[in-house]
């Protein structure tokens, strides 16, 4: 396995091998219980063989058959990576090279869109005024027509598909983040790494309880710092995230949604799926037009689409009163 350019310089760092690892053994991002991920390293180095798939073992030492070129840059991305299969002989029998560009996404060496298919959704737009004016032609909100390409791209790979499956997968994505955060302020200790990074989020969390019991005010500053800490130091330690947009900006739109969900309007699960949507629509256009890769674009200008909202005649109610939060939370947003 060896990755090249940002991927390698980045690697360690940002657990690229440990991730990679647990690929190669079958592990499902969405399934696998992260304070497994440790002792399944530990099992892989010391044995130095590697359950393909979570079946057949191979011979893997860690140490050689991981390699980080920091000094070569493939030339289609910044983020590459070759995986090789050899025999028994060390003849290489499969050799596969993939790029990381952004989101979450993964594109094999040759392939040009990560999202490339058949599928043409019944509104497709490539621009913020190409999605404004589906909205105006058909009377809905963004969010509403979002999930009518949704529901049908559900219906392209599954004829089964309903509109209620797919709220329940994206009721799945905010429960994946409301446990992170959980997670999140339960953990105390140093992060992982050389630099000695303590947790804070737990302190936070802490110091905003004692404040509430003692009837003392809590600023909404204190709220969004400490939701979006709790899952930025789990994403430093290897937790489960949702890449939203992508992991290094994983902890703003849980942030958000978290103070939506606790004094906006708790348990408000369609105005949750209606932020998603709305997200997701404004999200799609920056990596369509632009990126959200940090290796091509710098770590700050991901989190640059984050403070972006569609126009006040697109929202609902709800939202303008999330836009007047976000106008006085961005110093808070910096946090990821």
């Amino acid at each position: 396995m060896r990755t090249y350019g940002s991927l390698a310089l980045t690697g360690k760092g940002h657990a690229t091998d440990v991730a990679c690892v647990m690929g190669l053994m079958g592990e499902w991002p969405d399934s696998i219980n992260p304070d497994d991920i440790p002792t399944m390293c530990d099992m892989v180095k010391g044995s130095k063989e590697l359950p393909l798939d979570g079946h057949r073992f191979i011979p893997f030492d860690w140490d050689k058959d991981v390699v980080f070129h920091f000094d070569k840059v493939l030339p289609e991305h910044p983020n590459g990576m070759t995986l090789t299969a050899f025999d028994n002989d060390e003849k290489p029998l499969l050799s596969r090279t993939y790029f990381s560009v952004g989101g979450g996404f993964v594109v094999e060496k040759g392939e040009t869109d990560a999202l490339a298919s058949d599928f043409t959704p019944p509104f497709p737009f490539n621009s913020a005024a190409e999605l404004l004016e589906h909205c105006k032609n058909e009377n809905k909100s963004i969010a509403e027509l979002m999930f009518v390409n949704e529901l049908a791209r559900a219906k392209h790979n599954d004829k089964q598909a309903t509109k209620k499956s797919v709220d329940e997968h994206v009721d799945a994505i905010w429960h994946v983040m409301k446990a992170c955060i959980e997670r999140g302020i339960e953990q105390d200790g140093v992060l992982p790494g050389g630099l000695e990074l303590k947790r804070r989020a737990k302190k936070l969390h802490d110091c905003i309880k004692k404040k509430d019991l003692d009837g003392l005010p809590v600023d909404s500053n204190d709220w969004v710092n400490m939701f979006a800490m709790a899952v930025n130091e789990e994403n430093a330690a290897g937790g489960r995230v949702v890449t939203a947009p992508t992991n290094g900006a994983a902890g703003v739109i849980p942030a958000v949604l978290a103070y939506y969900d606790k004094f906006v309007a708790p348990d408000n699960a369609n105005g949750i799926r209606i932020f998603l949507a709305t997200a997701a629509a404004i999200g799609s256009l920056y990596k369509t037009n632009a990126s959200i890769s940090a290796a091509e674009v710098g770590c700050q200008a991901k989190l640059a689409w984050h403070v972006q909202w569609p126009p006040r005649d697109s929202q609902p109610p709800w939202a303008r009163h999330l836009h007047k939060l976000k106008t006085r939370q961005k110093s808070a947003w910096s946090t990821t």
